[in-house]
């Protein structure tokens, strides 16, 4: 069994732990559990520290849980946030739910066959046996106002935010018994979640002490910043989703492939499963030649392949290649019509009907009056330029203004069309 402490440590993930997790682990095979609130039908990349604290937990010889927060869904974790959240209904909830295991059975192994195989629990299906005088009765009894009113989170919603209602105070003594349940039904002895959710880790082992005498361990990885000091996986457009309806594949490829050389040194050890040493080589040759992005490039292939799968990682790069590097009319044609739009996002676009297109007598009519001027404003300007060997169809350069009209659409319907070195146009055939 590998260590899975010092695994964490040397990739940048630990943050506190109970001191005596580390003796608790050499025992042998034990069982950990991190959560997941299920507010949406997607988990995004900042959920992906937390998936990959439990890969590297498996990986280390132990058997993981992930524990969807059905029931804690419906309530919001107050934990360093400043306002409620919305609260969800069950059919919701529960789609959510599926969609997410769906997504964490790319990172771990939920093999029948396997000893350590990674388990998914919901702890709807607990806290809805629960009336409310039995659990304020059963459970509520074993844990002070004061005690949780110590919790930092919880000063600082009451000192800075809006108030707490009871709904939210209610949370951390939910998580506390989702804790003690799979301690006490599921032999779950450790439990693991980001450094904000010590002080609610920490109520379940108590919980565990004061109910049944019993131990168990809590461990915390670092929040993820980047270097700028701006949010870790937002960008203009929202959050980075792993659902690739949500965010395209392609740009999930390039979110990573834009990281900053700081922050890629910190990501490469934490989002891929790529070895001490194989990491530390990737960031000397790095170092020595820090314009090929070589960190950048390692961890947007890793992790996109880890999320989407290899076809759609060599979809993500023949596509960036088409605009940051050298490719051939096949590249272009051998992507899809949902990559093909997403790379040229927002360029100028053009519209003839297929009649029309089989009529036009040549190159320059077709990129000047025949597509209303939006990509030269004359004959004469084209054919100049085109004279010139500044313009191109489908990565084919034009050499000819009286060219005739024979090319292959891409995905039946476009042309793609450069002028100059950096300007795009899009002429789509209906």
């Amino acid at each position: 069994m590998n260590n899975f402490i010092e695994e964490l440590r040397w990739r940048g993930m630990l943050q506190d732990m109970t001191p005596e997790i580390v003796e608790h682990l050499k025992k042998g095979m034990s069982s950990a559990y991190l959560g997941f609130d299920p507010t949406a039908d997607s988990l995004h990349i900042g959920h992906l520290v937390g998936v990959m604290t439990l890969l590297y937990f498996q990986r280390a010889g132990h058997k993981p849980f992930a524990l969807v927060g059905g029931a804690t869904g419906m309530i919001g974790d107050p934990s360093f946030k400043s306002s409620e959240r919305n609260l969800l209904d069950k059919s919701t909830l529960d789609h959510n739910v599926a969609c997410i295991k769906e997504q964490l059975s790319r990172f771990l192994n939920f093999n029948e066959g396997a000893e350590n195989k990674a388990e998914l629990v919901n702890n709807y299906d607990w806290m809805s046996e629960f009336s409310f005088l039995e659990f304020i009765r059963d459970v509520g009894k074993y844990i002070t106002v004061n005690y949780m009113m110590a919790k930092d989170s919880v000063k600082r919603r009451l000192e800075e935010g809006s108030g707490l209602s009871f709904t939210e105070f209610s949370y951390q003594l939910i998580q506390g018994y989702d804790f003690y349940h799979l301690w006490k039904n599921r032999n779950v002895s450790i439990q693991l979640g980001g450094s904000d959710q010590w002080g609610n880790i920490v109520t379940g082992t108590e919980m565990i002490r004061k109910m049944e005498g019993g131990q168990a361990f809590a461990l915390t990885v670092p929040l993820i910043t980047k270097a700028d000091g701006t949010k870790f996986g937002k960008t203009e457009g929202g959050s980075v989703w792993l659902d690739a309806d949500k965010t395209s594949p392609y740009a999930f490829f390039q979110f990573w492939l834009n990281v900053s050389d700081e922050d890629a040194s910190k990501y490469i050890r934490i989002f891929t499963i790529l070895d001490k040493d194989t990491v530390l080589k990737l960031e000397t040759e790095h170092a020595e030649t820090p314009h090929l992005r070589i960190l950048q490039k390692e961890i947007a292939k890793q992790v996109t392949i880890m999320v989407h799968g290899e076809k759609e990682y060599n979809m993500a790069l023949k596509a960036s290649e088409i605009l940051f590097g050298k490719s051939s009319t096949e590249d272009l044609a051998d992507l899809d019509e949902r990559t093909f739009l997403q790379v040229f996002e927002g360029v100028p676009q053009a519209e003839i009907t297929k009649n029309e297109y089989s009529t036009i007598a040549n190159v320059v009519d077709l990129l000047s009056e025949k597509t209303d001027a939006i990509i030269f404003a004359s004959k004469g300007e084209a054919r100049k330029m085109i004279q010139g060997g500044g313009v191109s169809i489908n990565k084919q350069k034009i050499t000819d203004p009286n060219q005739t009209i024979g090319f292959d659409l891409l995905q039946d319907k476009y042309l793609l069309v450069q002028k100059g070195k950096k300007n795009y146009f899009i002429i789509a055939v209906n």
